[in-house]
């Protein structure tokens, strides 16, 4: 039997207004979310055409043209923009009759090169119960017929397997939220042996091992522990028959072991470092949840990996910017500031999710709205731009050295810092594990 999509009722009004403008296919990424029962997808998001073909609206006429690095691209784009629970779950192509044949092929390559260039970029691992089925929606331009079909994406022999389309109105009207503000304190030692072109693989190595510690916290939900099989609406009212976009939110607390493992000992390494990393601030993480029965493990599965994943896409974005501003072979290495990206949700029409996205403080809302018309096909009002972060709410540890005034003033109205700090010596890595009694918790708190 094969999975069932349950679709939010304006996506097919959207799909169907792509299709009246094809020349002669348009590509596009389902972005929803998957549970053990069903799927949900609840926006459609068509490619944003190239620089080079914006003006004469010129598309390869043949399917095997596709252009599969710049949907890759786009995908890795939309999911910085998507938060806890929400992901790229498939994509679709329109396409005219005589293009109809060559449509699979084209789905199955594109799904399995997304779900790559995605994985690549995760610094957390799925599940073994993980739905790993992917969707491939292709459509006729001419009869409007929809066919979807799913591909397993772990299993690269896959073969397609028919689909159930289903559009709901109000889908996503009533999802649950589950928000928390975790305080982020990380030293990232940079050993000697590490050129200085390295600082982004080191950042990223050393955030792999605070997502370890992430992965293995325990969650507190409107300040209790629950058992990962109940239901996360147990004891509460759920919202019924409401079309009205409403979100229930549940604030949780996240606890963090102060040392990774009290079972057996760790031992201590000595590494002769250049310089170090330090990521200081709070961030502000959100993941939503179907209303329809929905595990608590799914929910704090969800959190734990929008958690995961804000700190690492900001780090991303900063590199990104880096490179452009500075160039990829700047040769000095000193000590350096560099305040990471706030964090920004905007509602999405009917619905109680909220996408997000992240901005420089020098930023325009201006930028902001541009961004959501090319990247997800999205007019947003300034308005409805809500930054979740609040700047003046993160204590910087002083600097001491040749900093003036207006730069300490500036640096304690940040919300995330990075500091790129040479600092030759010896730096202890890996901590000796504690052995007690006791187990001790570091409290994360709002």
């Amino acid at each position: 039997m094969g999975r069932t999509y349950f679709v939010e009722e304006a996506i097919g009004q959207y799909l169907s207004d792509l299709s009246t403008n094809l020349n002669p296919y348009v590509t596009g990424l389902l972005i929803g979310q998957c549970s053990p029962q069903r799927d949900y997808v609840i926006r459609a998001v068509r490619t944003p055409p190239k620089e080079e073909l914006k003006g004469d609206h010129i598309t390869p006429s043949k399917l095997a043209s596709v252009d599969e690095e710049w949907i890759t691209t786009h995908a890795s784009q939309v999911s910085r923009m998507l938060p806890g629970g929400i992901l790229v779950l498939g994509v679709f192509i329109i396409a005219t009759p005589e293009l109809s044949k060559d449509s699979q092929n084209a789905l199955r390559k594109l799904i399995f090169s997304v779900e790559k260039s995605l994985t690549k970029r995760r610094l957390w691992k799925p599940a073994e119960e993980e739905v790993s089925d992917r969707a491939a929606l292709q459509i006729c331009s001419a009869t409007k017929k929809v066919v979807c079909r799913t591909y397993d994406v772990q299993d690269p022999k896959s073969s397609a397997k028919p689909a159930d389309w289903k559009y709901q109105s109000a889908l996503s009207a009533s999802w649950l939220a589950l928000d928390c503000t975790v305080n982020v304190n990380i030293h990232i030692p940079l050993l000697a042996t590490s050129p200085n072109h390295d600082l982004e693989k080191n950042t990223k190595n050393g955030l792999n091992r605070w997502s370890k510690q992430i992965e293995d916290s325990v969650f507190l939900i409107n300040g209790q522990i629950k058992d990962d099989d109940t239901e996360l609406l147990e004891g509460q009212k759920k919202i019924r028959g409401n079309t009205q976009s409403s979100t229930q939110f549940s604030d949780v607390k996240v606890l963090t072991q102060l040392s990774q493992s009290s079972s057996h000992r760790s031992t201590a390494t000595v590494q002769v470092c250049s310089g170090s990393i330090n990521l200081k601030g709070a961030v502000k993480c959100r993941a939503y949840v179907h209303n329809n029965k929905p595990k608590v493990k799914e929910a704090i599965q969800a959190l734990k990996r929008d958690i995961i994943n804000t700190l690492s896409d900001r780090c991303e974005i900063l590199f990104e910017d880096l490179i452009i501003n500075e160039g990829p072979h700047k040769k000095s290495f000193e000590r350096e500031y560099h305040v990471l990206p706030q964090r920004l949700f905007v509602p999405i029409a009917g619905s109680s999710v909220m996408l997000s996205d992240y901005k420089f403080g020098d930023e325009a809302d201006g930028e902001i709205q541009e961004r959501f018309v090319e990247m997800l096909d999205q007019s947003v009002q300034a308005e409805d731009i809500h930054i979740a972060e609040e700047i003046n709410t993160v204590d910087i540890s002083p600097v001491t050295d040749n900093m003036d005034d207006t730069q300490q003033k500036q640096l304690t109205k940040t919300t995330l810092l990075l500091k790129l700090q040479q600092n030759m010596g010896v730096v202890i890595a890996a901590a000796v594990a504690v052995f007690a009694s006791i187990f001790s918790f570091n409290y994360f708190s709002d």
